[in-house]
């Protein structure tokens, strides 16, 4: 992230489940946030109050349906596994998992759950079904275990790590899928983002995956705007935004050498497309195209991977529609 809370990125390989697959199938309850509560009850005047548990936060808590689940007690599933806290590990016998945010579980939850939501999404999508699978594992977690406002995902441990500080960072589903959007990229690139570029075009992946996926599970009214919960802390320009994806950047004249900043270039690109194709079209076709990136890609070239794929996918229409997105941010 950016600002006082910059969800810095590194990215993730792929973590190995101990449980069997038909071990994978329970269903249990947990009570979440969808995304966030200045998302869900559009109120910029949300604050964290160290962790408290107010009244005006009571109508942004919902409870939900925990999938895949292996039936241990724990919140350990077929996408999600949730290794660390700073506190017990939730445990529930009967797999109901209802805390409030004053409560660290309640954090462990939220990690399970989007984690969890993001990977299902991603196979309705066909990846790792008629098409190549993405981070098809049971990603590790650690919640609360990172003692500043910053989360990261590190390929070498394979695990996404979240921190606290302000709003603590698994308490914003955004944060939660902006991190596994880096372990998606490093699952289909190992090694991605090893040059200045590729960097940002990691970071502005892991943006518009954070708001693409949102948007399909819980949509909000301000789409575009990236963690607006976890950005109450360190930001005072309302709407609270860690960053959007709507800004008016272009390549390369915009530029400024910071992954974060010049990711926003390619975020825009890719909300272009989804506002022009739709969700399903639009994601499809750029997970496809970043199997072709290499690990040090630039935005032109990864650009074109994405034509390419759309063609491929889709045809040459939706291929001339992509083509046009991206040249109207200097891309191609």
């Amino acid at each position: 992230m950016a600002g006082a809370a910059v969800v810095s990125l590194v990215m993730v390989a792929g973590a190995t489940s101990a449980f069997g697959a038909g071990a994978a199938g329970s269903t249990g309850t947990g009570r979440v946030f969808l995304p966030n509560p200045v998302a869900d009850l559009q109120d910029q005047s949300l604050t964290d109050q160290k962790d408290a548990d107010y009244a005006a936060l009571q109508p942004a808590y919902h409870d939900v349906t925990l999938r895949n689940l292996d039936g241990s007690g724990y919140l350990t599933g077929r996408w999600a596994n949730v290794r660390g806290s700073t506190g017990p590990l939730a445990y529930s016998p009967t797999d109901t998992f209802l805390y409030d945010r004053s409560d660290d579980r309640f954090e462990q939850v939220m990690a399970y759950h989007w984690v969890t939501e993001s990977q299902r999404y991603i196979q309705r999508l066909g990846f790792g079904v008629t098409r190549r699978p993405i981070n098809k594992e049971s990603q590790d977690l650690r919640i609360n275990q990172y003692g500043i406002d910053n989360s990261f995902s590190w390929d070498k441990k394979d695990y996404l790590r979240f921190g606290k500080g302000g709003v603590d960072d698994a308490e914003d589903a955004e944060v939660i899928l902006h991190e596994y959007g880096h372990a998606m990229h490093d699952s289909q690139v190992p090694g991605f983002g090893s040059a200045l570029e590729a960097g940002a075009i990691g970071e502005g992946f892991s943006d518009y995956w954070a708001v693409t996926v949102s948007a399909v599970v819980a949509p909000t009214p301000d789409p575009a705007c990236v963690a607006d919960w976890d950005a109450v802390s360190y930001t005072s320009r309302v709407p609270h935004c860690l960053r959007r994806v709507d800004g008016d950047l272009h390549y390369p004249e915009d530029l400024v050498g910071q992954v974060h900043a010049d990711g926003r270039i390619w975020s825009r690109a890719l909300w272009d497309i989804r506002n022009a194709l739709g969700a399903t079209r639009a994601d499809t076709l750029i997970l496809q195209g970043q199997f072709a990136f290499a690990p040090d890609t630039s935005m032109p070239a990864a650009a074109a991977a994405t034509v390419e794929a759309a063609q491929r996918v889709y045809g040459s229409s939706t291929a001339t529609t992509v083509r046009s997105v991206f040249r109207a941010r200097g891309l191609l």
